[in-house]
């Protein structure tokens, strides 16, 4: 709303400095500062209403340390992240871009499901909260919308390299890279990126021409099933990794910067050519989103930090895993999302093993047996004694190092 507001001052009034609201840069650090504001000022008058609505966590005893001692923290606190979030996009970002419209739908589609999760836990005293079936229609249901208009809406584009003869039913763009004459278009495609792979390109509609020639056509069907299964795996890996004070929630910032740069870097046509990758026209502006997701972030590790004042409930945990997979998505960046999110991956693949096994060897051996102490992985590193504020440390510094080989892998062919 302010950009539009200082976009039509600078218009029609000399006002001087009112022309860096032109840029994505500005705006952005604008918006993580906003967001800053919001979840740490009014964060601390919502946690203080939460308590005072008596909207405590309930915690089950389960033989760790310190555990029950967190009994009647505030939960529902993941409505600090999702305002840190909304507050300063609506404010600073292009609101008729349809990258920042799908994420702004992104954040409200998955806060409402985990509003309704803790809800259902806390008003209404059923730990089981919101069935597990309703929370997966609810993930497919937004991958749904995401896949369809990612593949349908005509302002999704890609830029690709033709080569002569050229089909001109779509706009030419020429330039001249060294000595060599390049020619490019803005094409709605199901292109992504993928590390270690021929120009790190690759087309989900290749995917299907083992069954022979014209099958490429059915590539939204490829694109579909990797977008379910992306977007229901990184908001449940949020979910379950969000168990110990600041294990999500600064994880999740880490991902936020490293996601910020490289929407920046794939929405920049000098940047994308000059490092010889993907370039995404419009997508720049969700460097701006990036930057409100962050800040809440950080902001609500304020209070969530050891020991927490705060948690922020499934209302975050699964909006800020949503959140992840849908950007990264826009950027067609998502199957670097193995990589960058490996603590959520080797959570949540911790979580299906030990059930996996448990069930295995119970059927084999009439007992069930167990690979961890106790799954997710977090909670085994506490059976074994170490204290949760190591644990968090070090799971964040694991995200750091995953982080920065992600964006190196975008020169790795």
């Amino acid at each position: 709303m302010l950009y539009y507001l200082f976009t039509y001052l600078g218009k029609n009034f000399s006002i001087p400095g009112i022309g860096v609201f032109q840029y994505i840069t500005f705006r952005m650090a604008m918006a993580v500062i906003t967001s800053l504001i919001v979840t740490t000022v009014y964060g601390r008058r919502l946690i203080d209403y939460l308590r005072y609505k008596q909207v405590g966590e309930t915690v089950r005893n389960l033989g760790l340390e310190g555990q029950m001692q967190k009994a009647g923290t505030p939960t529902m606190g993941g409505i600090i992240i999702i305002l840190g979030i909304l507050i300063p996009t609506l404010l600073f970002a292009k609101l008729e871009n349809i990258y920042v419209i799908l994420m702004l739908v992104t954040t409200i589609w998955l806060g409402a499901i985990g509003f309704l999760d803790d809800y259902i836990k806390v008003f209404k005293k059923n730990k089981e909260g919101l069935a597990g079936k309703f929370k997966i229609i609810g993930q497919v249901g937004l991958a749904l919308i995401i896949g369809l208009t990612m593949y349908s809406n005509s302002n999704i584009l890609v830029r690709v390299e033709v080569k002569p003869p050229i089909k001109y039913n779509v706009p030419v763009d020429f330039h001249m890279k060294g000595n060599k004459p390049v020619y490019t278009q803005d094409i709605r495609a199901t292109k992504t990126t993928m590390p270690f792979y021929k120009n790190n390109e690759f087309d989900y509609s290749k995917v299907l021409t083992v069954f022979g020639k014209g099958f490429e056509s059915y590539g939204l069907v490829v694109f579909m099933f990797f977008v379910i299964i992306i977007i229901t795996f990184i908001s449940n890996g949020a979910n379950i990794t969000d168990g110990i004070d600041g294990l999500a929630t600064g994880t999740s910032a880490i991902i936020g910067v490293t996601l910020a740069i490289l929407a920046f870097v794939s929405g920049n046509t000098v940047i994308a050519d000059y490092l010889n990758i993907m370039y995404i026209p419009d997508s720049g502006e969700l460097v701006i989103f990036a930057g409100a997701f962050v800040g809440a972030c950080v902001g609500f590790l304020w209070y969530n930090s050891y020991p927490a004042q705060v948690f922020m409930g499934d209302t975050g945990s699964l909006a800020i895993g949503g959140i992840i997979a849908v950007f990264a998505i826009m950027i067609r960046k998502e199957l670097l999302l193995p990589l960058l999110c490996g603590v959520f991956v080797i959570e949540n693949l911790s979580v299906i093993m030990q059930v996996s096994w448990f069930k295995y060897t119970k059927k084999k051996y009439g007992e069930g047996r167990r690979i961890f102490l106790m799954a997710p992985l977090h909670h085994h590193y506490q059976k074994k004694g170490f204290h949760e504020a190591k644990i968090v440390t070090r799971f964040w510094i694991i995200g750091i190092l995953l982080a920065i080989v992600t964006i190196v892998t975008l020169k790795l062919r």
